[in-house]
């Protein structure tokens, strides 16, 4: 059997791990690229294996670093099937629609405004391409073994994250190789806590923020704290969000402190037409959260959910005091780019970064103090205040992975840590072998791993 690490290795973006046994080949996750521009170039090169030749994939979620390379696979000659949980298709059908619809608009307006090198600039793919991903996709049931071949099998576990976020236990040549996938917190308010593996074999360990603990803080403390100041300045804080499940958190968060009146009167604004069509996802999918149906509906009825770019126009120049919440995450494209370029520039705005940052992004640069930021081919200059919320993120901690593997009942013969920038995956690699004495390694780009 060899695994080889196609993406994920090193970086936090990129998701692809190839599995091959006796002619079978196995993607888990197909995520893209993301961060700076020779990061993002892996995504314009192709596979060392050819698609036409992989017989299955298997989603862990709906992130677009986990699924976001699937239409480029289907373009490029995948006819095999898409394996994933109810929840995870529909989100990637989503974040795969508003990626290409991203892409197109993007490359249109380089083309029109000449700031890219390409002539033309062209999308990495289109919504027609997008959309034909959607016929492999095979939904299963969590803790469900089913069979991928008369010798393999594998099976769904929670992993908290995301709605439909999953761990896969995967049973190959007699060996149990368990992929983490993306895992969530112990203490989410929204997700239910991951599931933990019994048994593994080998395990492939994500490793985000596996040098980091989130703080104590009271995140919810910390968002009045920052929409009162802003206010008092006659300010507008712009909340860049993913728009599955963060977004969410955040509207939960602001609902709870405009319902005990801590947060002023003024417009709240919820601009991702993505993240608006990943609350029904919520209200069809109970089962994976804890936010019951009155309240997601009550919470929902404070927020002025924009869809149609006129009304996103309209909402920018409407100079106001206003709290904002806009896709994309981490900055690198969407709708907030369209607020930031009126607002950064301003020191009354506050823009609040509520997760993780990866190298390269608009969202990092923020953080480590850019006094400009690039946007659509020109430089802003960053008066705006930038703060950061920790205690936001969807992701695990140190703790909470190191912890995830605390029931296996006997060691993994390796832990592969993946999903993880250099310090975070040696930090995490320490605390693993100290705690539990198991082989634990770091795995390179495109390195070929083979097990006996």
């Amino acid at each position: 059997m060899k695994i080889q690490f196609l993406g994920a290795a090193g970086t936090v973006t990129g998701s692809k791990t190839l599995i091959e046994s006796k002619g079978i080949r196995i993607l888990i996750d197909c995520g893209l690229f993301q961060g700076n521009k020779e990061m993002r170039q892996h995504n314009w090169e192709p596979l060392p294996v050819l698609p036409s030749t992989i017989d299955f994939v298997l989603l862990t979620h709906g992130h677009l670093d986990h699924c976001g390379w699937l239409p480029l696979l289907v373009k490029q000659g995948f006819e095999g099937k898409i394996f994933c949980t109810s929840p995870t298709k529909a989100i990637s059908r989503l974040i795969l629609m508003d990626s290409a619809k991203i892409q197109e608009e993007e490359a249109e307006k380089a083309n029109q405004e000449h700031y890219s090198k390409h002539i033309p600039a062209e999308p990495l793919y289109t919504v027609k391409q997008a959309e034909e991903v959607v016929p492999f996709f095979r939904v299963i049931n969590v803790d469900t073994v089913f069979d991928l071949d008369a010798e393999i099998s594998a099976c769904y576990f929670s992993a908290g994250h995301i709605l439909g976020a999953c761990s896969i236990e995967l049973t190959i040549e007699g060996k149990k190789l368990v992929f983490s996938g993306d895992i969530g917190r112990d203490n989410d308010d929204l997700m239910y806590a991951p599931e933990k593996p019994k048994t593994a074999d080998y395990v492939f360990l994500e490793s985000t923020y596996g040098d980091k603990l989130h703080p104590d803080n009271d995140p919810r403390e910390e968002l009045k704290q920052h929409i009162n100041e802003a206010f008092e300045k006659g300010g507008n804080v712009v909340i860049p969000s993913f728009a599955v499940e963060r977004a969410q958190a955040i509207m939960y968060l602001i609902w709870q402190l405009k319902k005990a009146g801590e947060i002023p009167d003024m417009p709240y604004i919820i601009d991702t037409p993505m993240g608006i069509k990943v609350i029904d996802i919520f209200e069809d999918n109970k089962e994976w959260h804890k936010l019951k149906l009155e309240d997601c509906r009550e919470m929902c009825a404070i927020f002025s959910m924009i869809t149609e770019y006129e009304d996103t126009i309209a909402a920018i120049y409407d100079d106001q005091p206003k709290v904002v919440i806009a896709a994309s995450g981490m900055i690198t494209g969407g709708r907030v780019l369209s607020y930031l370029e009126r607002y950064i520039i301003r020191p009354e705005t506050t823009v609040i970064i509520v997760g993780f940052q990866a190298e390269g992004t608009r969202g990092r640069k923020l953080l480590d103090g850019e006094k400009e930021i690039k946007m659509y081919g020109k430089y802003y200059p960053v008066a705006a205040k930038i703060v950061e919320i920790e205690g936001l993120s969807a992701h695990g901690d140190q703790d909470d992975l190191l912890n995830w593997l605390s029931q296996l009942d006997e060691k993994p013969k390796t832990v592969f840590l993946v999903h993880g920038e250099t310090e975070a995956l040696v930090a995490l690699r320490d605390k693993i072998e100290t705690r539990y004495d198991v082989n634990c390694e770091i795995p390179y780009q495109g390195q070929i791993v083979e097990i006996n």
